[in-house]
């Protein structure tokens, strides 16, 4: 009778050795992973211990901030009482709010364009679409464009030249292309016909890929500031990240020009400079947990399945 041998490579109970190399392989690793965590959160803590720092110790003591100094408030009391931040804040809320569903349904129709099959002129018009990812018209006639519609010193200019992402398009385009073409097929035969295809089809399949690019989208609104710049001339139609760069670089000259008390404004001019960076980042941090999951599967659209 033949006798069981055991398995030389699995053996239950057995500890594998590790080698002297790979424990000092994983020490490095553990050392360098850890100053890579402290050299990217560091500054976002830094920022908010000087936002709760008391203005004299920040202006007389440059240089590193483990924790708040003379703890204070005053500084998120000025920026949520002066008003270009409150106007800055509702102008941004303002954008979002007309920007993303337009945003969403142009872009959910280029992309089931691109995707379908058997549409007159589709190439020329695919051509015409992915042509503009490459040429533009530049800066100055996109100016004059503004002007001659209208929209100077209006928030439609930073929503209408905006409106569509070609990019977006490709990545909505390779969603709706993995949604099964038998689906759609009979839906035509029940009598359905492209809009109620898109909106009760397409549109609840590719639900993480929406959610990727309200995400897309609204990141790319918050963060913009150079348009408004350029077409906006009014200071309490500016968005919250044009105030914000004005309060970095221009030394709080748009804060003193609006403000009803400035010994105020100079009392916490170093300390609200964070507490504008805090503001504006932390709204953006809150939501991204929520679209988290949705975002990995949506970038994993189109990858390579084995």
């Amino acid at each position: 009778m033949a006798k069981k041998v055991k398995d030389p490579v699995v053996m239950r109970g057995t500890k594998i050795k590790t080698s002297t190399g790979s424990k000092i392989f994983d020490v490095c690793n553990t050392l360098f992973l850890l100053a890579l965590c402290f050299v990217t959160l560091y500054p976002m803590w830094y920022v908010l211990c000087a936002s709760f720092t008391n203005n004299v110790y920040l202006v007389s003591h440059p240089g590193a901030v483990w924790w708040p100094v003379g703890f204070t408030t005053g500084s998120y009391s000025m920026a949520f009482e002066h008003p270009l931040i409150l106007s800055g804040y509702k102008n941004i809320l303002i954008i979002l709010g007309v920007s993303l569903p337009i945003n969403i349904i142009m872009t959910l129709f280029c992309g089931y364009f691109l995707a379908s099959k058997g549409m007159m002129f589709k190439g020329v018009i695919q051509f015409l679409i992915m042509f503009t990812m490459f040429f533009g018209g530049g800066m100055i006639p996109t100016y004059l464009n503004i002007r001659s519609l209208g929209l100077f010193d209006s928030l439609w200019a930073l929503i209408l030249p905006g409106a569509i992402s070609v990019y977006n398009c490709i990545i909505c385009r390779t969603a709706i292309q993995a949604v099964p073409d038998s689906l759609t097929e009979s839906a035509y035969l029940d009598g359905a016909n492209d809009l109620i295809i898109v909106f009760r089809i397409i549109l609840p399949l590719i639900m993480p890929t929406i959610a990727v690019l309200l995400l897309y989208y609204g990141v790319g609104h918050w963060n913009a500031w150079f348009n408004a710049s350029i077409y906006l001339t009014d200071n309490y139609k500016l968005p919250i990240q044009n105030i914000l760069r004005s309060i970095l670089i221009a030394n709080s000259n748009i804060l003193n020009s609006a403000a009803t008390d400035s010994d105020k404004v100079n009392e916490f001019a170093e300390a609200i400079k964070y507490a504008a960076i805090v503001l504006t980042t932390v709204p953006v941090l809150c939501i991204y947990p929520f679209l988290q999951k949705y975002f990995v599967k949506g970038v994993m659209v189109g990858a390579v399945k084995g």
